[in-house]
């Protein structure tokens, strides 16, 4: 069964499962994730794309405007994947949905009025990976890896916030891996933001930097942070700490165990390094795939950990914060987004030794 194959069958039983007739697709992570990495969007920013999809028991359609239509049909080869194009001018309404599903039970990834909302469980069908999709996640957590250290490198005291997003969304896009997410604190503002857009204030010695990367519709996420000149020993404690409990994470989160108890190992490691509470003040990261998270990590999260996910957890205390993107394997996991030639810290966890990202001091 190829990697489109096993998409339509799992879409398929969901319906089954939902006792649904159709299911429509317009959030651009499930249009990429059920085209197997199609670009459905125009606007990066939005959630949901120039193509939307509806599946039902035997047919397939694309509905999208004739501005979109040729570019999904062949670059992205929706066309050879065997999906149906109802196509409108674009300055005219679609009517395709309304005509393709009148009398129908439908379901939807998005909330819309009639239909049953299955956000939950299409997030929870784009976390479970195949072997395809997961070495395409490997790819660029490559990238992604690649665009941070070649951007760190290039962070000089003097630039603005706003010129190292600059360097490290360069970076990102000229691998072909877009910067969804891309953002900088320098200095106090590290301290006051746990999601620190970039502004006019220039470094003076401390910087940290955020990048979520996605191809392919993939999405891997990375920090890493840069100190010029010697590190204070309070943040040098608190980075190390971070690490203690990321690895914590990373050791936890094995096929079959149970998100919140992998939750509850890292709430145990906050408090076994003297931080407490400070999980309180953002979240901790969970399971990505066509989303930077597709669901989040909680003390009630009843979701289980598979082999072929990949999990960005990015445990943080005031001034710092550890983050990589790992793939769940049978025998072990593996971090996708190693920076093999930046600083780390090898934290043991339960006899495992696991090297976790250190500040690279310049």
């Amino acid at each position: 069964m190829t990697e489109f194959e096993w998409k339509q069958e799992r879409i398929r039983n969901l319906m089954r499962e939902k006792n649904l007739d159709a299911l429509w697709l317009q959030r651009v992570s499930s249009v990429s994730w059920a085209t197997c990495g199609a670009a459905p969007y125009i606007n990066t920013a939005t959630t949901t794309g120039a193509v939307s999809l509806l599946i039902t028991p035997t047919a397939r359609y694309a509905i999208t405007n004739n501005i979109e239509a040729v570019r999904l049909q062949t670059e992205e080869q929706l066309a050879e994947q065997g999906w149906e194009f109802r196509t409108a001018v674009w300055h005219a309404a679609n009517p395709a949905i309304a005509e393709l599903t009148r009398g129908l039970k439908l379901g939807s990834d998005f909330p819309v009025a009639g239909a049953t909302d299955l956000t939950n469980e299409l997030a929870r069908l784009r976390a479970n990976l195949t072997p395809e999709e997961g070495a395409r996640a490997c790819a660029l957590g490559g990238l992604c890896a690649e665009a941070m250290t070649d951007a760190l490198r290039a962070v000089r005291p003097g630039q603005t916030e706003f010129e190292i997003a600059a360097i490290l969304g360069q970076h990102a896009q000229a691998r072909g891996a877009q910067p969804i997410v891309n953002l900088i604190a320098t200095d106090e503002r590290i301290f006051q933001y746990r999601h620190p857009l970039p502004t006019a204030k220039q470094l003076e010695r401390y910087a940290m930097l955020v990048l979520c990367g996605r191809k392919w519709g993939l999405v891997c996420s990375i920090t890493r942070l840069v100190h010029f000149g010697k590190l204070p020993d309070d943040v040098r404690h608190k980075m190390h700490a971070c690490a203690q409990i990321d690895a914590t994470f990373h050791a936890a989160t094995r096929p079959g165990e149970k998100l919140s108890a992998v939750f509850q190992r890292a709430v145990d490691a906050y408090a076994a390094t003297g931080f407490a509470d400070e999980w309180h003040l953002h979240h901790q990261g969970g399971a990505t795939g066509y989303e930077p998270r597709e669901y989040l990590g909680t003390p009630t999260a009843n979701d289980v950990v598979a082999e072929n996910q990949i999990y960005a957890w990015n445990p943080s205390i005031t001034g710092v914060k550890s983050e990589d993107t790992l793939l769940v394997g049978a025998t072990g996991n593996t971090v996708i987004t190693a920076t093999p030639s930046l600083p780390t810290f090898a934290v043991t966890v339960n006899g495992q030794t696991i090297q976790r990202p250190a500040i690279w001091e310049v």
